[in-house]
């Protein structure tokens, strides 16, 4: 097939999930298709990065990323019904960009990564197949609900805009397509023809190391993340403030060997920093790129998640490391077994209690491990998941 991929991100360096799974499917299905990649670029990408995806794609055309938070999109939103997210990514550039490509080529037809960009898509007749990676007005309105009143009420309007956006573009598109059943869920209240095709891991990057806890004396708990996603500060906030100072009054006495959380990620805000000051919690900023090296120091995964929604990749990544991991019911989303595959809480006092087990129940500790990594080889490898892509784009052509 001719494929017309447009984007709201390049997706490389793999900084974020979105990229990574961007990437590893655009790997995947390049040498079987033709695709044309029109996306947004960030100031942080070069032509390096650039360079990586045209070792894969027949063209790409890049857009300037332009600043979301500034007082022209504030003032365009407060003036019109289009929510904030879409007015800062309605890019005049990329509608010309793409209009000329349909205009000048012959595409089958057209995938779209997030609704957010399907405004600089013109009418055509091409079949759009368009990937959401969250249902993003259910971000925004967990965020809303927990803001002052005052900019709650603005977040509410701007909540409802993006509702009714998302669920139009939901129906403009020809195939729509979630990547979990959470996200289904939703969809299908607006249409019942969603398909689903999940994150996955490169299973021979993420190398399944054993299933035995990693450290002899000091046991290290990670958590992982960009903190820039709103998800993630409201995680880790929760584990400083409610999580770790239980864990450590009920833990910490009867061990003999030290415990520390250990929290990585790019740019960790002060906001963030000055939460705590706990010597056992370690802010790293510094830790290796490559996540695959993190995950052989972790000895197990920390991730309460309680906004947003999506497979989270360091979810998947940690499992096929063979890392356990700990989350909510929101965290596992790729439905791995309870106390078989994956350990999920629903309170402070359930992580304290499933984490303390995972510590001390070497037996309970390797079966998460390696059932955990025997999900992923089954279920979330990327050839897997390119493969269901494709079944969509076929399903798309044969769209009545």
């Amino acid at each position: 097939m001719n494929i017309l991929l447009v984007s709201s991100y390049l997706p490389y360096p793999l900084f974020s999930g979105g990229h990574i799974r961007l990437y590893n499917l655009i790997k995947e299905l390049s040498p079987k298709h033709k695709i044309t990649l029109i996306c947004e670029k960030r100031d942080y990408q070069g032509e390096t990065d650039i360079a990586e995806l045209k070792k894969l794609c027949k063209k790409v055309i890049v857009i300037p990323r332009r600043k979301q938070w500034s007082l022209v999109n504030i003032l365009k939103t407060g003036l019109s019904a289009s929510p904030f997210l879409i007015t800062g990514h309605t890019i005049p550039e990329m509608k010309k960009e793409i209009s000329r490509e349909l205009s000048e080529s012959q595409f089958d037809l057209i995938h779209v990564e997030t609704s957010y960009v399907m405004q600089n898509i013109p009418k055509t007749p091409v079949p759009i197949v368009l990937v959401e990676h969250n249902v993003e007005y259910l971000v925004y309105k967990r965020f809303a609900d927990k803001a002052p009143l005052p900019i709650k009420l603005l977040l509410s309007i701007d909540v409802m805009k993006l509702k009714s956006w998302e669920e139009a573009m939901w129906r403009r598109a020809t195939k729509l397509v979630a990547v979990s059943e959470f996200e289904k869920g939703i969809m299908s209240k607006i249409r019942k023809d969603v398909d689903i095709v999940s994150n996955g891991v490169d299973t021979d990057k993420f190398k399944f190391q054993n299933s035995k806890l990693k450290t002899n004396k000091e046991k290290r708990i990670l958590f992982i993340g960009e903190f820039k996603w709103v998800q993630n500060r409201d995680a880790l906030s929760w584990i400083i403030n409610e999580i770790w100072p239980k864990l450590r009054a009920e833990f910490i006495p009867s061990m003999e060997s030290g415990i520390k959380l250990w929290v990585v990620g790019r740019n960790i805000p002060q906001s963030v920093r000055k939460l705590t000051t706990d010597k056992s919690i370690i802010f790293d900023e510094n830790a290796p790129k490559e996540t695959e090296e993190i995950f052989k120091k972790a000895d197990l995964l920390l991730a309460p998640i309680r906004v947003g929604g999506g497979t989270s990749f360091k979810v998947l990544e940690a499992m096929a490391s063979g890392v356990p991991v700990v989350t909510t019911d929101l965290g596992n989303a790729i439905g791995g077994k309870e106390d078989s595959e994956i350990v999920v809480s629903k309170d402070t006092q359930g992580f304290v209690e499933k984490i303390k087990k995972l510590l001390e129940d070497r037996k309970f500790y390797e079966t998460i491990s390696v059932n955990g990594r025997k999900l992923i080889e089954e279920k979330f490898n990327w050839q897997k998941i390119a493969g269901d892509l494709d079944s969509v784009y076929e399903s798309a052509l044969k769209y009545d």
